[in-house]
């Protein structure tokens, strides 16, 4: 595994804690850039994963990928 791999879980766990500190916002465009950045973790966190064969991680963050992309579009509807 590339190195540049392994230090994923860095902006991986970064980016998933501000997405989440987002997400609890009351403003619409607050929560939506925090479902965003959620999108961006859970990728990150699927490539990180791959790397190390986490299959369980890949496939936690392929479920809370899809809740996300929910959270995305219920946010859109209002």
């Amino acid at each position: 595994m590339p190195d540049w791999v392994d230090l994923l879980q860095w902006p991986a766990m970064l980016v998933t804690v501000g997405g989440v500190w987002l997400m609890a916002s009351r403003h619409a465009g607050k929560r939506m850039a925090g479902f965003w950045l959620a999108l961006v973790s859970n990728l990150l966190w699927i490539v990180w994963g791959w790397s190390d064969a986490a299959y369980a991680l890949i496939v936690l963050q392929l479920s809370l990928l899809a809740l996300n992309i929910r959270g995305v579009v219920k946010n859109h509807d209002g």
